[in-house]
């Protein structure tokens, strides 16, 4: 990852954390390599990572990261206090976002967060021209879906959960939702 690709990942991992207690347990979706676990070493109990880049598991002192897709990578008898989905949600297609609601919902506990970064989609046109110009990296661009950050309310809502935050970050190119498991 380039220097840019970092401070963005560095810029989400930050307003997550805003809506993480201390000693949570958190289920990161799309974790790579770890680095928000890294970043909150002493601040949460403990972390599971899914990632379907990695290649095998990895295991540290805080938190694991296991290869391939939510949930079917995920142990099936973990529950969390919270899930994060930070630059995610646009990877996913259509077809699978109710499903992905649905597992989100099945993973927490009771008044659980579930804490979104999305993108908005001029977003994809700023990216293409930095990898362009190889100031980033532009982790699987190909995948995004044109994803409207204004659908999320919709795929997150009652009767799983309900809409705690919203905001917009970064000039108003990123959106940050912040959801609450009902039931």
């Amino acid at each position: 990852m380039k220097a840019i690709d970092k401070y963005l990942q560095r810029v989400r991992i930050t307003k997550a954390k805003k809506f993480i207690q201390k000693n949570d347990s958190v289920l990161d979706i799309g974790s790579v390599d770890g680095v928000m676990f890294e970043a909150w070493q002493g601040f949460i109990s403990k972390g599971i990572g899914v990632d379907p880049t990695l290649k095998e598991i990895i295991k540290k002192d805080n938190y694991i990261l296991y290869p391939g897709y939510f949930p079917e990578a995920c142990p099936k008898e973990e529950i969390f206090d919270a899930i994060t989905l930070l630059a995610v949600l646009e990877h996913i297609p259509t077809s699978q976002q109710e499903a992905l609601a649905k597992n989100c919902h099945h993973f927490l506990k009771a008044k659980g967060k579930l804490i979104i970064t999305v993108p908005s989609p001029q977003v994809d046109i700023i990216l293409a021209i930095l990898t362009k110009l190889r100031l980033i990296d532009g982790m699987s661009l190909e995948e995004h879906f044109g994803f409207e950050p204004k659908h999320t309310p919709q795929i997150f809502s009652e009767p799983r959960f309900k809409l705690i935050h919203k905001s917009h970050f970064q000039l108003g190119l990123n959106n940050l939702f912040v959801f609450e498991k009902i039931g």
